[in-house]
């Protein structure tokens, strides 16, 4: 009799992904063999040096990149070996993206910002309502150059939310901010984790961020080097670093 099937299938699901670029003597081995299953809802922490081949990893997970050699798939669906427009609708219908650098148009305004997202979206969220979550709602009609570094990291998590995505990839997104703003910057990621129920990836090099997740990935030499669950998961406020 063959086993159930899994009542809760994991999101995303990695096997044996391997990235390489470059040949012969001077390929460089960016992932090896990496295995993943990522739960629908779950909070998780890519932990590794700079170079371990976590962004490489998350890029590939976000469709932004082809792994070498190795199966993906998102809800059962397979994202390798489909063709570029399969991946183009991968990102635009369900994946937001944050990075260390905001990326904002600096002409446009917070609203107007985060107004881009929506005119592509299948569901978008209310552009206010994408505001209010990253509480910024004063601030909706200023130019990026008005904000601070945190403020804008704000609004490109506005920016990468009001899709309604199911998945949020965060490279590094305190990496050009300071103590108290990162901390404010993570609170919004583990709000939006936790209300919207959006399953989020974050990608860190600090190792104190990691108290807040559900699951650790370490990646080391482009390998994961093992997955840790935290006992209990830490508020942003409680993280010292």
């Amino acid at each position: 009799m063959p086993p159930a099937a899994d009542p809760h299938p994991p999101i995303l699901q990695a096997r044996k992904l391997c990235k390489v670029y470059g040949s012969g003597e001077a390929a460089v081995h960016a992932l090896r063999d990496v295995d993943l299953d990522v739960a629908r809802g779950e909070f998780v922490v890519l932990l590794g040096a700079s170079g371990s081949g976590k962004s490489t990893l998350l890029n590939i997970l976000g469709g932004l990149d082809r792994p070498s050699s190795g199966t993906l798939s998102f809800a059962g669906q397979p994202l390798t070996g489909v063709g570029e427009d399969a991946l183009t609708t991968y990102r635009r219908e369900h994946v937001g993206f944050v990075f260390q650098f905001y990326n904002l148009i600096p002409s446009l305004t917070v609203a107007e910002n985060v107004a881009l997202v929506t005119d592509i979206a299948r569901d978008p969220m209310p552009v206010d309502e994408a505001i209010a979550l990253v509480a910024l709602s004063p601030r909706r009609n200023h130019f990026p150059s008005q904000l601070s570094g945190g403020e804008q990291q704000r609004v490109a998590i506005a920016r990468a939310i009001a899709k309604r995505p199911e998945l949020l990839l965060c490279d590094e997104p305190t990496g050009a901010l300071d103590y108290a703003t990162g901390k404010l910057v993570l609170e919004v990621i583990a709000r939006i984790n936790a209300e919207l129920g959006t399953t989020a990836l974050v990608i860190t090099h600090n190792a104190a961020i990691s108290g807040m997740a559900d699951r650790v990935v370490r990646v080391a030499d482009g390998r994961i080097d093992r997955i840790e669950r935290p006992e209990r998961r830490l508020t942003p406020a409680e993280l010292a670093w």
